[in-house]
């Protein structure tokens, strides 16, 4: 998929996605085709299954 399709899928947008590439803040896997990127669903699936976090929820 697109940055910007990717980017609506996660809800940040298609900016936060190049800083994550360049960065390598986050390991969001992505795919250079030429010069352009390209994200696998499974990949993002993958990806925000590994980053869940449950709350604590203190009551």
């Amino acid at each position: 998929m697109t940055p910007e399709h990717a980017a609506h899928v996660l809800g940040v947008s298609i900016r936060t996605l190049a800083a994550w590439r360049s960065g390598g803040r986050n390991t969001l896997p992505y795919v250079k085709v030429g010069r352009l990127v390209r994200y696998r669903a499974h990949d993002i699936a993958d990806w925000l299954q590994a980053n869940l976090r449950l709350g604590t929820g203190g009551m």
